[in-house]
């Protein structure tokens, strides 16, 4: 479940810091009741551009899809990009 604290937390970021990282989620931080700013760990973070780099290669791959309606085999393809990219 999301942590969701005031601003005036950030004053003790071991205690925000240590929750970042246990619950390897984002703290959701309100300034006057109303969402302000989001913190989490570089983990977290670097997960979710991970995920948000996939996602974006996937809907690439479904626009092509439907702009062409192409699909290949991955026996023949994958081993001429293999030759190409590492070898």
């Amino acid at each position: 479940m999301p942590q969701i604290r005031p601003i005036t937390d950030l004053r003790n970021t071991t205690e925000i810091s240590d929750i970042c990282h246990a619950q390897k989620e984002p703290v959701f931080i309100t300034k006057n009741g109303y969402g302000d700013l989001v913190v989490m760990s570089i983990e977290a973070y670097e997960e979710l551009i991970e995920t948000m780099k996939v996602d974006s290669a996937i809907k690439e791959a479904e626009k092509e899809y439907n702009e062409d309606g192409m699909l290949y085999d991955a026996r023949d393809v994958l081993p001429k990009m293999r030759s190409k990219y590492f070898g």
